[in-house]
């Protein structure tokens, strides 16, 4: 069921869901993470500062691509790019930032993943890039992360973290742990220097071959 069939409450009971199954699965710590989900003519966003064992349904707050709010608390403190990455990409449903240790871990050396393997291909290209160092919060941050996601669903934040994304809410929970995997892959490699690449051509025949088992979108 994608999020576009979900009613404003299950969509909140689901961003719970999500943020207390980030911090269970070691994808993100604490509240460092945050979680939104198209509605209407906004989105709903996990509020700042609140531990997710606290989250109730009215504390997601909504916000609309006009900038009005709704909900008694303050929307979190990455509101930004969450927004301009939903009028950006209509077909993004839904979009998870969270801080995994390996994504993490190359965000802070700056470095892209690059088609180490095959599964990269999830993300739409031959690599996931990672965008320039901004502060948080800011709308500097923001165009740094649409460029990165320019034909990707995913990508690294320098110095910060990560950015999945997906038409539903589950599908961007998805990625944002197959992400994760592949950036422990590179790590994992780069003791012995930097691993062998897939080409170019094979990256967008597996893209092809991927659209017929349910990886697309």
């Amino acid at each position: 069921m994608t999020s576009a069939t979900l009613n404003s409450i299950e969509k909140r009971e689901a961003i719970i869901s999500a943020c207390l199954e980030m911090n269970r699965s070691g994808i993100n710590q604490g509240t460092s993470g945050n979680i939104s989900v198209r509605d209407g003519d906004g989105m709903l966003i996990t509020p700042t500062s609140l531990p997710y064992n606290e989250m109730t349904v009215d504390d997601i707050v909504w916000m609309g691509f006009d900038g009005a709010r709704n909900g008694g608390r303050r929307p979190s403190s990455e509101w930004q790019f969450h927004l301009d990455i939903m009028m950006a990409k209509p077909e993004v449903g839904a979009i998870v930032h969270a801080h995994p240790t390996a994504a993490t871990t190359l965000s802070i050396m700056e470095k892209s993943i690059p088609p180490l393997h095959y599964m990269i291909a999830i993300c739409g290209g031959s690599d996931i890039r990672c965008a320039p160092y901004a502060t948080f919060g800011t709308k500097e941050l923001s165009e740094s992360a649409l460029k990165a996601l320019d034909g990707r669903s995913a990508c690294l934040l320098g110095h910060h973290g990560m950015i999945a994304t997906g038409n539903s809410l589950s599908k961007a929970m998805w990625l944002a742990v197959e992400v994760e995997t592949l950036a422990k892959q590179y790590l994992g490699c780069l003791p012995f220097g930097e691993p062998p690449l897939l080409s170019e051509e094979e990256i967008q025949n597996v893209i092809s071959r991927m659209a017929g088992y349910g990886h697309g979108g």
